[in-house]
């Protein structure tokens, strides 16, 4: 039964004790994919005051995501000197 194979295990760990942080942190690493998917699953976190910030925008409204200002003229050379 149950008990016969909790012996057995106990006979595996006193002979490989070095195998024993690795389940710890396997254990942890395992549970917690599960804690962040089960947070997942709940649905988008929706805050009180202000569910749909993007729907208050109007639009007009210019969108910046990268802003990236590089004149290439003014650069001295054109690839590096090896």
């Amino acid at each position: 039964g149950i008990t016969k194979k909790m012996e057995t295990i106990r006979k595996q760990m006193k002979k490989h004790p070095g195998l024993i942080p690795q389940f710890i942190f396997l254990t942890l690493g395992m549970s917690g994919a599960l804690l962040y998917l089960v947070r997942l699953s709940r649905g988008p976190h929706v805050t009180k005051n202000n569910p749909e910030p993007w729907s208050k925008l109007d639009p007009t409204y210019q969108y910046k995501f990268v802003a990236v200002n590089t004149d290439y003229k003014s650069l001295k050379k054109q690839g590096p000197d090896f």
